[in-house]
């Protein structure tokens, strides 16, 4: 069985959906269960231990969930710029709730899936960062979530941590969304050109997330020949790279073509300067997946053939 920490979340939701899509046992919690609280994480682990979920399909389905096997990690402290105030606020989500987390995962002999960020490198680079390039946060958000990785490396020892980017979904607000709206309200919108990274759908991270899931040598093989794949750190994003104004010039012409967008706006670009934020965003974030492609034998999508399956499913949906 699997426990979804966060399951209300962007990614949570999708992860949810994919595993009722797979008859996958799982259990979910939220705010009703504080990361930052060890015990409140022990007690929901023991109380859960083959007995019947109260959240998820096994719930749902009337089914008796057995053992928790698999923990993924999906909450997290994501104001970036709102970090920068809250440094302590940040650091214990990230950081210690994630050390919590792996904690516990051991102590039931769970295995981890936690997503990290783009955002635990400085972004000075030109070429994409691979998962051993060393850590060098620039920010309150990136520095939480380094440590957050560090954490979990020393805690144990059966962890996949996912480092991900530009993440949008069906559920919640994000960039794809945003844009969505203004460029519908607005006939010119200015986006920073000067930072570049690679956008990633919920989509993109929840089947890989799965996949990664159903190759352990212990989980049901939902997608044909199990492959076991290494524990350790992923990149895990869409395929290519681009900066915001691009990624949203691409918005702009998906929208206008599935009438998602239903009037003329003209895309203008900024410097990151021009656009002052509290928390400085790596200027260079793309993240190279040849590590998690060769172990898993797949080949992620690009980037823009994602969104363009997005901004066209029945699911698009701006909240």
């Amino acid at each position: 069985m699997i426990w979804l920490i966060g399951s209300n979340g962007m990614l949570g939701k999708e992860l949810a959906k994919v595993f009722a899509q797979n008859n996958v046992q799982w259990v979910g919690t939220n705010s009703d269960v504080d990361i930052t609280n060890p015990d409140e994480l022990e007690n929901y682990a023991a109380s859960h231990d083959s007995s019947a979920g109260r959240t998820g399909y096994a719930a749902s389905k009337g089914k008796v969930p057995g053992k928790i096997t698999w923990v993924i990690n999906c909450a997290a402290y994501t104001k970036v710029d709102d970090a920068e105030d809250n440094s302590e606020t940040a650091y214990k989500v990230n950081a210690t709730g994630a050390l919590n987390i792996a904690r516990t995962a051991r102590h039931i002999g769970a295995k981890l899936i936690h997503i990290s960020s783009d955002y635990v490198f400085d972004g000075s680079g030109s070429s994409p960062y691979t998962e051993d390039d060393k850590k060098n946060p620039q920010s309150a958000y990136g520095k939480s979530k380094a440590a957050g990785d560090d954490l979990i490396e020393k805690e144990m020892t059966q962890y996949y941590i996912l480092r991900t980017s530009w993440l949008y979904g069906f559920e919640g607000r994000n960039f794809v969304y945003t844009m969505t709206r203004l460029m519908n309200e607005r006939d010119g919108v200015t986006v920073v050109n000067d930072q570049k990274g690679c956008p990633t759908c919920t989509t993109t991270l929840a089947a890989t997330i799965m996949r990664i899931i159903s190759s352990s040598e212990n989980a049901h093989a939902l997608f044909g020949k199990k492959a076991a794949i290494p524990y350790g750190i992923y990149n895990c994003t869409d395929l290519g790279e681009t900066t915001w104004f691009d990624f949203a010039k691409k918005i702009y012409e998906c929208g206008r073509k599935h009438k998602r967008i239903t009037t003329e706006c003209e895309i203008s670009p900024c410097a990151s300067a021009d656009f002052p934020q509290k928390a400085k965003r790596p200027a260079y974030s793309v993240l190279d997946k040849t590590k998690i492609q060769d172990a898993l034998h797949i080949k992620l999508p690009k980037w823009e053939d994602t969104l363009e399956n997005f901004m066209k499913a029945d699911r698009f949906n701006i909240v």
